[in-house]
Protein backbone atom coordinates (compact mmCIF):
# COMPACT_ATOMS: atom_id res chain seq x y z
CA UNK A 1 0.00 0.00 0.00
CA UNK A 2 1.13 3.55 -0.69
CA UNK A 3 0.96 6.35 1.86
CA UNK A 4 -1.40 9.19 0.96
CA UNK A 5 1.15 11.76 2.15
CA UNK A 6 3.79 10.42 -0.25
CA UNK A 7 1.60 10.04 -3.32
CA UNK A 8 2.06 12.17 -6.43
CA UNK A 9 -0.18 15.19 -6.20
CA UNK A 10 -0.76 15.87 -9.89
CA UNK A 11 -2.76 13.77 -12.31
CA UNK A 12 -1.07 12.64 -15.55
CA UNK A 13 -1.57 14.96 -18.50
CA UNK A 14 -3.83 12.48 -20.26
CA UNK A 15 -6.19 12.07 -17.31
CA UNK A 16 -8.83 14.37 -15.93
CA UNK A 17 -8.08 15.78 -12.46
CA UNK A 18 -9.53 13.81 -9.56
CA UNK A 19 -12.42 15.29 -7.57
CA UNK A 20 -13.67 13.79 -4.32
CA UNK A 21 -17.31 14.60 -3.45
CA UNK A 22 -18.50 13.81 0.09
CA UNK A 23 -22.22 14.18 0.77
CA UNK A 24 -24.81 11.82 2.24
CA UNK A 25 -27.55 12.98 -0.14
CA UNK A 26 -27.46 10.74 -3.25
CA UNK A 27 -29.49 13.25 -5.25
CA UNK A 28 -26.77 15.86 -4.74
CA UNK A 29 -23.88 13.50 -5.47
CA UNK A 30 -25.60 12.13 -8.60
CA UNK A 31 -26.29 15.66 -9.85
CA UNK A 32 -22.72 16.80 -9.23
CA UNK A 33 -21.29 13.66 -10.80
CA UNK A 34 -23.37 14.27 -13.91
CA UNK A 35 -22.61 17.99 -14.17
CA UNK A 36 -18.89 17.80 -13.36
CA UNK A 37 -18.04 14.42 -14.84
CA UNK A 38 -16.89 15.83 -18.18
CA UNK A 39 -14.18 17.89 -16.49
CA UNK A 40 -13.20 15.73 -13.52
CA UNK A 41 -12.65 12.12 -12.51
CA UNK A 42 -15.38 12.14 -9.85
CA UNK A 43 -15.24 9.92 -6.76
CA UNK A 44 -18.13 9.88 -4.30
CA UNK A 45 -18.42 9.03 -0.60
CA UNK A 46 -21.26 9.51 1.88
CA UNK A 47 -19.34 9.53 5.19
CA UNK A 48 -15.90 9.84 6.76
CA UNK A 49 -15.62 6.06 6.97
CA UNK A 50 -16.35 5.71 3.26
CA UNK A 51 -13.73 8.35 2.45
CA UNK A 52 -11.06 6.44 4.34
CA UNK A 53 -12.07 3.18 2.68
CA UNK A 54 -11.95 4.85 -0.73
CA UNK A 55 -8.53 6.43 -0.17
CA UNK A 56 -7.04 3.07 0.79
CA UNK A 57 -8.00 1.76 -2.66
CA UNK A 58 -6.48 4.65 -4.63
CA UNK A 59 -2.92 5.06 -5.83
CA UNK A 60 -2.99 8.79 -5.06
CA UNK A 61 -5.00 11.29 -3.05
CA UNK A 62 -7.40 13.48 -5.10
CA UNK A 63 -6.19 17.04 -5.51
CA UNK A 64 -9.70 18.54 -5.14
CA UNK A 65 -12.58 17.84 -2.77
CA UNK A 66 -16.15 19.07 -2.29
CA UNK A 67 -17.25 18.30 1.26
CA UNK A 68 -20.56 18.66 3.06
CA UNK A 69 -20.28 19.43 6.78
CA UNK A 70 -23.37 17.54 7.96
CA UNK A 71 -22.26 13.92 7.57
CA UNK A 72 -23.41 10.72 9.31
CA UNK A 73 -23.75 9.89 12.12
CA UNK A 74 -24.60 13.53 12.97
CA UNK A 75 -26.03 15.03 9.77
CA UNK A 76 -27.40 18.06 11.60
CA UNK A 77 -24.04 19.04 13.11
CA UNK A 78 -20.82 20.11 11.35
CA UNK A 79 -18.43 18.10 13.53
CA UNK A 80 -17.90 15.18 11.13
CA UNK A 81 -17.23 17.52 8.22
CA UNK A 82 -14.70 19.55 10.21
CA UNK A 83 -12.97 16.37 11.32
CA UNK A 84 -12.80 15.05 7.78
CA UNK A 85 -11.27 18.30 6.49
CA UNK A 86 -8.53 18.08 9.13
CA UNK A 87 -7.86 14.42 8.34
CA UNK A 88 -7.66 14.96 4.58
CA UNK A 89 -5.24 17.86 4.95
CA UNK A 90 -3.14 15.83 7.38
CA UNK A 91 -2.94 13.08 4.76
CA UNK A 92 -2.29 15.47 1.86
CA UNK A 93 -1.48 19.11 2.74
CA UNK A 94 -1.73 20.11 -0.94
CA UNK A 95 -5.36 19.03 -1.28
CA UNK A 96 -7.69 21.92 -2.14
CA UNK A 97 -11.02 21.67 -0.32
CA UNK A 98 -14.28 23.50 -0.96
CA UNK A 99 -17.09 23.14 1.57
CA UNK A 100 -20.51 22.79 -0.06
CA UNK A 101 -22.96 22.78 2.81
CA UNK A 102 -26.51 23.51 3.84
CA UNK A 103 -25.24 24.49 7.30
CA UNK A 104 -24.75 28.07 6.25
CA UNK A 105 -24.00 29.64 9.62
CA UNK A 106 -21.23 32.21 9.18
CA UNK A 107 -19.34 30.75 12.14
CA UNK A 108 -19.23 27.37 10.35
CA UNK A 109 -17.90 29.02 7.21
CA UNK A 110 -15.14 30.81 9.08
CA UNK A 111 -14.14 27.74 11.07
CA UNK A 112 -14.02 25.60 7.90
CA UNK A 113 -11.66 28.14 6.35
CA UNK A 114 -9.59 28.34 9.52
CA UNK A 115 -8.84 24.61 9.52
CA UNK A 116 -7.86 24.61 5.86
CA UNK A 117 -10.83 24.77 3.47
CA UNK A 118 -10.21 27.22 0.64
CA UNK A 119 -13.85 28.22 0.13
CA UNK A 120 -17.30 27.79 1.70
CA UNK A 121 -20.27 27.60 -0.68
CA UNK A 122 -23.86 27.52 0.63
CA UNK A 123 -26.35 25.08 -0.86
CA UNK A 124 -27.90 25.17 -3.35
CA UNK A 125 -25.14 26.21 -5.74
CA UNK A 126 -25.66 26.37 -9.54
CA UNK A 127 -23.37 23.87 -11.33
CA UNK A 128 -21.90 26.61 -13.54
CA UNK A 129 -20.79 28.65 -10.53
CA UNK A 130 -19.39 25.55 -8.85
CA UNK A 131 -17.51 24.59 -12.01
CA UNK A 132 -15.99 28.09 -12.22
CA UNK A 133 -15.00 28.00 -8.55
CA UNK A 134 -13.34 24.58 -8.92
CA UNK A 135 -11.37 25.84 -11.91
CA UNK A 136 -10.30 28.92 -9.93
CA UNK A 137 -9.20 26.90 -6.91
CA UNK A 138 -7.37 24.41 -9.14
CA UNK A 139 -5.22 27.21 -10.55
CA UNK A 140 -4.00 28.31 -7.12
CA UNK A 141 -0.40 27.16 -6.54
CA UNK A 142 0.11 24.21 -4.21
CA UNK A 143 1.69 24.37 -0.78
CA UNK A 144 5.30 25.39 -0.31
CA UNK A 145 8.07 23.04 -1.38
CA UNK A 146 10.96 22.39 0.98
CA UNK A 147 13.55 21.61 -1.69
CA UNK A 148 15.27 24.80 -0.56
CA UNK A 149 14.98 24.57 3.24
CA UNK A 150 16.22 28.12 3.79
CA UNK A 151 13.43 29.59 1.65
CA UNK A 152 10.60 27.24 2.62
CA UNK A 153 10.47 28.37 6.26
CA UNK A 154 9.45 32.04 6.28
CA UNK A 155 10.12 34.32 9.23
CA UNK A 156 12.67 36.49 11.04
CA UNK A 157 11.39 36.22 14.62
CA UNK A 158 13.62 34.74 17.36
CA UNK A 159 11.39 31.63 17.41
CA UNK A 160 11.87 30.98 13.69
CA UNK A 161 15.60 31.71 13.89
CA UNK A 162 15.84 29.16 16.69
CA UNK A 163 13.89 26.70 14.54
CA UNK A 164 16.39 27.15 11.70
CA UNK A 165 19.29 26.68 14.10
CA UNK A 166 17.81 23.44 15.41
CA UNK A 167 17.30 22.15 11.86
CA UNK A 168 20.92 22.92 10.99
CA UNK A 169 22.14 21.39 14.25
CA UNK A 170 20.14 18.14 14.08
CA UNK A 171 19.98 17.49 10.33
CA UNK A 172 23.22 15.55 9.92
CA UNK A 173 22.82 13.39 13.05
CA UNK A 174 21.56 9.80 12.56
CA UNK A 175 19.26 9.95 15.59
CA UNK A 176 15.46 10.33 15.59
CA UNK A 177 13.82 13.76 15.74
CA UNK A 178 10.37 14.45 17.19
CA UNK A 179 8.60 17.50 15.72
CA UNK A 180 5.76 18.85 17.84
CA UNK A 181 3.32 21.57 16.88
CA UNK A 182 -0.27 22.50 16.14
CA UNK A 183 -2.06 21.53 12.95
CA UNK A 184 -1.13 23.78 10.05
CA UNK A 185 2.06 25.09 11.69
CA UNK A 186 4.44 23.54 9.15
CA UNK A 187 5.74 20.33 10.75
CA UNK A 188 6.12 18.58 7.38
CA UNK A 189 8.18 21.52 6.07
CA UNK A 190 10.52 21.11 9.03
CA UNK A 191 10.82 17.35 8.36
CA UNK A 192 11.65 17.95 4.71
CA UNK A 193 14.15 20.65 5.62
CA UNK A 194 15.88 18.21 7.99
CA UNK A 195 16.02 15.64 5.19
CA UNK A 196 17.33 18.12 2.61
CA UNK A 197 20.15 19.20 4.94
CA UNK A 198 21.09 15.62 5.83
CA UNK A 199 23.43 13.27 4.03
CA UNK A 200 20.37 11.56 2.49
CA UNK A 201 19.18 14.51 0.40
CA UNK A 202 19.97 12.71 -2.86
CA UNK A 203 17.34 10.07 -2.04
CA UNK A 204 13.62 10.84 -1.71
CA UNK A 205 12.03 11.35 1.67
CA UNK A 206 9.63 8.48 2.47
CA UNK A 207 6.55 9.76 4.31
CA UNK A 208 3.69 7.96 6.05
CA UNK A 209 0.76 9.61 7.79
CA UNK A 210 -0.17 7.24 10.61
CA UNK A 211 -3.67 8.73 10.83
CA UNK A 212 -4.44 8.27 7.14
CA UNK A 213 -4.58 4.48 6.94
CA UNK A 214 -6.52 1.79 8.78
CA UNK A 215 -4.83 0.53 11.98
CA UNK A 216 -4.80 -3.02 10.57
CA UNK A 217 -2.70 -1.85 7.61
CA UNK A 218 -0.09 0.13 9.54
CA UNK A 219 2.12 -2.89 10.28
CA UNK A 220 2.35 -4.26 6.69
CA UNK A 221 2.76 -0.72 5.40
CA UNK A 222 5.71 -0.03 7.71
CA UNK A 223 7.38 -3.44 7.68
CA UNK A 224 6.13 -5.09 4.50
CA UNK A 225 4.45 -8.49 4.16
CA UNK A 226 4.92 -11.94 2.65
CA UNK A 227 2.66 -13.42 0.03
CA UNK A 228 -0.51 -14.80 1.62
CA UNK A 229 0.18 -13.08 4.95
CA UNK A 230 -3.42 -11.82 4.99
CA UNK A 231 -6.43 -11.65 2.72
CA UNK A 232 -5.52 -9.71 -0.39
CA UNK A 233 -1.75 -10.18 -0.03
CA UNK A 234 -1.28 -11.75 -3.46
CA UNK A 235 2.45 -11.09 -3.48
CA UNK A 236 5.36 -10.15 -1.24
CA UNK A 237 5.74 -6.42 -0.64
CA UNK A 238 8.47 -4.28 0.90
CA UNK A 239 7.48 -1.86 3.63
CA UNK A 240 8.41 1.74 4.26
CA UNK A 241 11.44 0.90 6.39
CA UNK A 242 12.93 -0.97 3.44
CA UNK A 243 11.94 1.79 1.01
CA UNK A 244 13.70 4.32 3.26
CA UNK A 245 17.03 2.49 3.27
CA UNK A 246 19.84 5.08 3.21
CA UNK A 247 17.19 7.80 3.46
CA UNK A 248 14.72 9.39 5.86
CA UNK A 249 11.37 7.97 7.02
CA UNK A 250 8.91 10.63 8.13
CA UNK A 251 6.14 9.32 10.38
CA UNK A 252 3.50 12.04 10.61
CA UNK A 253 0.80 11.95 13.33
CA UNK A 254 2.86 9.40 15.28
CA UNK A 255 0.44 9.76 18.20
CA UNK A 256 -2.10 7.78 16.14
CA UNK A 257 0.14 4.70 15.96
CA UNK A 258 -1.71 1.74 17.56
CA UNK A 259 -0.30 0.87 20.97
CA UNK A 260 0.25 -2.77 19.94
CA UNK A 261 2.63 -1.69 17.15
CA UNK A 262 4.65 0.71 19.23
CA UNK A 263 6.91 -2.04 20.61
CA UNK A 264 7.82 -3.12 17.07
CA UNK A 265 8.68 0.44 16.11
CA UNK A 266 10.78 0.71 19.25
CA UNK A 267 12.75 -2.40 18.24
CA UNK A 268 13.58 -0.93 14.84
CA UNK A 269 14.72 2.29 16.45
CA UNK A 270 16.87 0.37 18.94
CA UNK A 271 18.69 -2.08 16.65
CA UNK A 272 17.31 -1.59 13.13
CA UNK A 273 15.71 -5.06 13.02
CA UNK A 274 12.18 -5.93 11.90
CA UNK A 275 10.23 -8.70 10.20
CA UNK A 276 7.77 -8.55 7.36
CA UNK A 277 4.27 -9.65 8.30
CA UNK A 278 4.07 -13.41 7.65
CA UNK A 279 7.85 -13.94 7.74
CA UNK A 280 10.27 -15.10 10.45
CA UNK A 281 13.42 -13.79 8.78
CA UNK A 282 14.79 -10.65 10.37
CA UNK A 283 15.60 -7.71 8.11
CA UNK A 284 17.57 -4.58 8.81
CA UNK A 285 16.93 -0.91 8.10
CA UNK A 286 19.20 2.09 8.57
CA UNK A 287 16.44 4.61 7.85
CA UNK A 288 16.68 7.81 9.88
CA UNK A 289 13.27 8.35 11.54
CA UNK A 290 11.62 11.75 11.93
CA UNK A 291 8.23 11.77 13.67
CA UNK A 292 5.67 14.54 14.07
CA UNK A 293 2.59 15.02 16.22
CA UNK A 294 0.05 17.66 17.18
CA UNK A 295 -0.65 15.83 20.43
CA UNK A 296 1.14 16.23 23.74
CA UNK A 297 2.84 12.82 23.85
CA UNK A 298 3.82 13.31 27.48
CA UNK A 299 0.12 13.43 28.37
CA UNK A 300 -0.50 10.46 26.06
CA UNK A 301 2.14 8.51 27.99
CA UNK A 302 0.47 9.39 31.31
CA UNK A 303 -2.89 8.27 29.89
CA UNK A 304 -1.42 4.93 28.79
CA UNK A 305 -1.99 5.56 25.10
CA UNK A 306 1.67 5.90 24.16
CA UNK A 307 4.71 3.99 25.38
CA UNK A 308 7.08 6.02 27.49
CA UNK A 309 10.16 4.20 26.22
CA UNK A 310 9.13 4.87 22.60
CA UNK A 311 8.53 8.53 23.39
CA UNK A 312 12.01 8.91 24.86
CA UNK A 313 13.56 7.06 21.90
CA UNK A 314 11.77 9.25 19.36
CA UNK A 315 12.61 12.49 21.15
CA UNK A 316 16.41 12.16 21.21
CA UNK A 317 16.13 15.52 19.48
CA UNK A 318 12.89 17.48 19.85
CA UNK A 319 11.75 20.47 17.81
CA UNK A 320 8.66 22.51 18.66
CA UNK A 321 7.18 24.44 15.73
CA UNK A 322 5.74 27.65 17.22
CA UNK A 323 2.11 28.58 16.55
CA UNK A 324 1.60 31.55 14.29
CA UNK A 325 -0.01 33.62 17.06
CA UNK A 326 3.41 33.73 18.79
CA UNK A 327 5.35 34.95 15.75
CA UNK A 328 4.47 38.66 15.81
CA UNK A 329 5.95 40.41 12.75
CA UNK A 330 6.36 37.11 10.90
CA UNK A 331 2.65 37.36 10.15
CA UNK A 332 3.47 40.34 7.94
CA UNK A 333 6.37 38.53 6.27
CA UNK A 334 4.09 35.60 5.52
CA UNK A 335 1.42 38.01 4.28
CA UNK A 336 3.91 39.57 1.86
CA UNK A 337 5.27 36.18 0.81
CA UNK A 338 1.91 34.61 -0.03
CA UNK A 339 0.46 37.84 -1.39
CA UNK A 340 3.28 38.05 -3.94
CA UNK A 341 3.04 34.35 -4.68
CA UNK A 342 -0.68 34.37 -5.39
CA UNK A 343 -0.88 37.76 -7.08
CA UNK A 344 -0.24 36.24 -10.53
CA UNK A 345 -1.60 32.69 -10.54
CA UNK A 346 -1.72 30.73 -13.77
CA UNK A 347 -4.25 32.27 -16.14
CA UNK A 348 -4.26 35.65 -14.36
CA UNK A 349 -1.12 37.39 -15.65
CA UNK A 350 -0.78 40.95 -14.46
CA UNK A 351 -3.04 40.62 -11.42
CA UNK A 352 -1.91 43.04 -8.71
CA UNK A 353 -1.74 42.05 -5.05
CA UNK A 354 -4.28 43.43 -2.60
CA UNK A 355 -3.30 45.83 0.21
CA UNK A 356 -4.46 46.21 3.82
CA UNK A 357 -5.43 49.60 5.19
CA UNK A 358 -4.04 50.62 8.58
CA UNK A 359 -6.92 49.20 10.60
CA UNK A 360 -6.96 45.94 8.62
CA UNK A 361 -3.25 45.61 9.23
CA UNK A 362 -3.80 46.02 12.97
CA UNK A 363 -6.52 43.35 12.92
CA UNK A 364 -4.16 41.07 10.98
CA UNK A 365 -1.52 41.45 13.69
CA UNK A 366 -3.98 40.82 16.53
CA UNK A 367 -5.77 37.82 15.03
CA UNK A 368 -4.85 34.47 16.57
CA UNK A 369 -4.80 32.35 13.34
CA UNK A 370 -6.09 29.13 14.95
CA UNK A 371 -5.30 27.27 11.71
CA UNK A 372 -1.74 28.67 11.70
CA UNK A 373 0.20 29.16 8.43
CA UNK A 374 -2.22 27.02 6.44
CA UNK A 375 -5.10 29.31 7.45
CA UNK A 376 -3.07 32.44 6.70
CA UNK A 377 -2.21 31.12 3.24
CA UNK A 378 -5.83 30.36 2.44
CA UNK A 379 -6.97 33.80 3.64
CA UNK A 380 -4.42 35.38 1.30
CA UNK A 381 -5.62 33.21 -1.59
CA UNK A 382 -9.23 34.31 -1.04
CA UNK A 383 -8.35 37.98 -0.67
CA UNK A 384 -6.14 37.81 -3.78
CA UNK A 385 -9.04 36.38 -5.74
CA UNK A 386 -11.76 38.68 -4.43
CA UNK A 387 -9.91 42.00 -4.19
CA UNK A 388 -7.00 42.05 -6.69
CA UNK A 389 -5.26 45.41 -6.66
CA UNK A 390 -7.70 46.78 -4.07
CA UNK A 391 -7.36 47.96 -0.49
CA UNK A 392 -9.01 45.46 1.84
CA UNK A 393 -11.23 47.00 4.52
CA UNK A 394 -11.59 45.69 8.09
CA UNK A 395 -15.07 44.32 7.31
CA UNK A 396 -13.76 42.44 4.25
CA UNK A 397 -10.85 41.02 6.22
CA UNK A 398 -12.91 39.98 9.23
CA UNK A 399 -15.30 38.14 6.91
CA UNK A 400 -12.43 35.75 6.08
CA UNK A 401 -11.38 35.16 9.69
CA UNK A 402 -12.61 32.80 12.39
CA UNK A 403 -12.67 35.61 14.96
CA UNK A 404 -14.86 33.64 17.34
CA UNK A 405 -12.35 30.78 17.52
CA UNK A 406 -9.25 32.72 18.47
CA UNK A 407 -8.21 36.33 18.78
CA UNK A 408 -4.80 37.06 20.26
CA UNK A 409 -6.02 39.85 22.51
CA UNK A 410 -8.97 42.13 21.81
CA UNK A 411 -9.06 43.49 18.27
CA UNK A 412 -9.76 47.15 18.81
CA UNK A 413 -11.31 49.74 16.55
CA UNK A 414 -9.81 53.24 16.26
CA UNK A 415 -11.21 56.13 18.32
CA UNK A 416 -14.40 57.61 16.89
CA UNK A 417 -13.50 60.78 15.02
CA UNK A 418 -14.60 64.05 16.63
CA UNK A 419 -14.11 62.89 20.21
CA UNK A 420 -11.00 63.17 22.39
CA UNK A 421 -9.20 59.86 22.74
CA UNK A 422 -8.31 58.59 26.18
CA UNK A 423 -4.78 57.38 25.59
CA UNK A 424 -3.33 59.97 27.95
CA UNK A 425 -0.76 61.44 25.55
CA UNK A 426 -0.26 65.23 25.20
CA UNK A 427 -2.39 65.39 22.04
CA UNK A 428 -5.41 63.78 23.65
CA UNK A 429 -5.05 65.93 26.78
CA UNK A 430 -4.96 69.05 24.62
CA UNK A 431 -8.03 67.80 22.79
CA UNK A 432 -9.85 67.30 26.08
CA UNK A 433 -8.75 70.75 27.28
CA UNK A 434 -10.21 72.39 24.18
CA UNK A 435 -13.41 70.41 24.57
CA UNK A 436 -13.81 71.48 28.21
CA UNK A 437 -12.98 75.12 27.39
CA UNK A 438 -15.57 75.29 24.63
CA UNK A 439 -18.40 73.59 26.54
CA UNK A 440 -20.50 75.28 29.18
CA UNK A 441 -20.84 72.06 31.10
CA UNK A 442 -19.58 68.51 30.52
CA UNK A 443 -21.44 65.45 31.74
CA UNK A 444 -18.57 62.95 32.00
CA UNK A 445 -20.86 59.97 32.57
CA UNK A 446 -22.86 60.87 29.46
CA UNK A 447 -19.66 61.41 27.45
CA UNK A 448 -18.28 58.01 28.45
CA UNK A 449 -21.64 56.43 27.67
CA UNK A 450 -21.59 57.96 24.19
CA UNK A 451 -18.06 56.69 23.62
CA UNK A 452 -19.14 53.22 24.65
CA UNK A 453 -22.13 53.21 22.33
CA UNK A 454 -20.00 54.48 19.43
CA UNK A 455 -17.56 51.62 19.90
CA UNK A 456 -20.39 49.10 20.17
CA UNK A 457 -21.90 50.37 16.93
CA UNK A 458 -18.49 50.26 15.21
CA UNK A 459 -17.88 46.68 16.39
CA UNK A 460 -21.32 45.54 15.23
CA UNK A 461 -20.71 47.19 11.85
CA UNK A 462 -17.32 45.48 11.40
CA UNK A 463 -18.75 42.06 12.31
CA UNK A 464 -21.96 42.42 10.29
CA UNK A 465 -24.05 42.34 13.46
CA UNK A 466 -22.50 39.15 14.91
CA UNK A 467 -22.81 39.69 18.66
CA UNK A 468 -20.20 37.12 19.70
CA UNK A 469 -17.57 38.49 17.34
CA UNK A 470 -18.37 42.09 18.30
CA UNK A 471 -17.88 41.17 21.97
CA UNK A 472 -14.45 39.74 21.13
CA UNK A 473 -13.47 42.91 19.30
CA UNK A 474 -14.37 44.93 22.40
CA UNK A 475 -12.75 42.57 24.88
CA UNK A 476 -16.10 41.82 26.56
CA UNK A 477 -18.10 38.74 27.36
CA UNK A 478 -21.06 38.28 25.06
CA UNK A 479 -23.52 38.54 27.97
CA UNK A 480 -21.88 41.80 29.09
CA UNK A 481 -22.18 43.32 25.64
CA UNK A 482 -25.81 42.24 25.41
CA UNK A 483 -26.58 43.83 28.80
CA UNK A 484 -25.00 47.12 27.74
CA UNK A 485 -26.95 47.12 24.49
CA UNK A 486 -30.17 46.52 26.43
CA UNK A 487 -29.30 49.41 28.74
CA UNK A 488 -28.80 51.63 25.67
CA UNK A 489 -32.19 50.60 24.26
CA UNK A 490 -33.90 51.28 27.58
CA UNK A 491 -32.27 54.72 27.65
CA UNK A 492 -33.51 55.42 24.13
CA UNK A 493 -37.06 54.59 25.21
Amino acid sequence: MTSPSSLPKMAPADRKPDLLIVDDDPLITDTLDYSLGNDYQVMVAASRAQVHALLRQLDRVPGLALIDLGLPPSPHRPDEGFRLISELLAASPTMKIIVLSGQNDEANARHARAIGAMEFVPKPCPPDRLRALLAQVSRAPAAESANDPDRAIIGASPAIERLRQQIAQYAAAPFPVLIEGESGSGKELVARALHMRSGHAARPLVALNCAAIAPTLVEPTLFGHARGAFTGATGAHAGYFEDATDSTLFLDEIGELPIELQSKLLRVLEDGEFQRVGETTSRHSNARVIAATNRDLRQEVKAGRFRGDLYHRLSVFAITVPPLRDLDEDRLLLLDHFRSRYATPAGSAGREPFALDDESRRIWMQYGFPGNVRELRNIVIRLSTKYPGAQVTPAQLLAEMDVEAAVAGPVSVPPISGRPDASGDSGSIESARRHLASARQVDLDQLLHEWEQSYIQAALFLTHGNLAQAARLLGLRRTTLYSRMQARDRGAD
